[in-house]
């Protein structure tokens, strides 16, 4: 499985959920479902967003979990 790290992301650079809420251009519902790993897929110019806004590469968003970890 594979998850986003947006929240530990945004832990490590010491901003909060709110802050990306701000900065992205997303309803709050869809920026909630992603930033809880609640959706089945992600428009790349979302993805483009987040990378820039985070100052990452899109890799970095994302993290490989054994299936047990769900």
């Amino acid at each position: 499985m594979v998850r986003l790290r947006i929240l530990s992301i945004l832990e490590e650079q010491q901003h909060t959920k709110y802050w990306l809420y701000k900065q992205l251009d997303l309803s709050y519902q869809n920026f909630n479902r992603l930033v809880n790993n609640q959706t089945k897929s992600i428009r790349f110019d979302n993805l483009d967003k987040i990378s820039t806004v985070l100052k990452c590469s899109v890799g970095e968003l994302f993290e490989k979990i054994p299936d047990s970890e769900e």
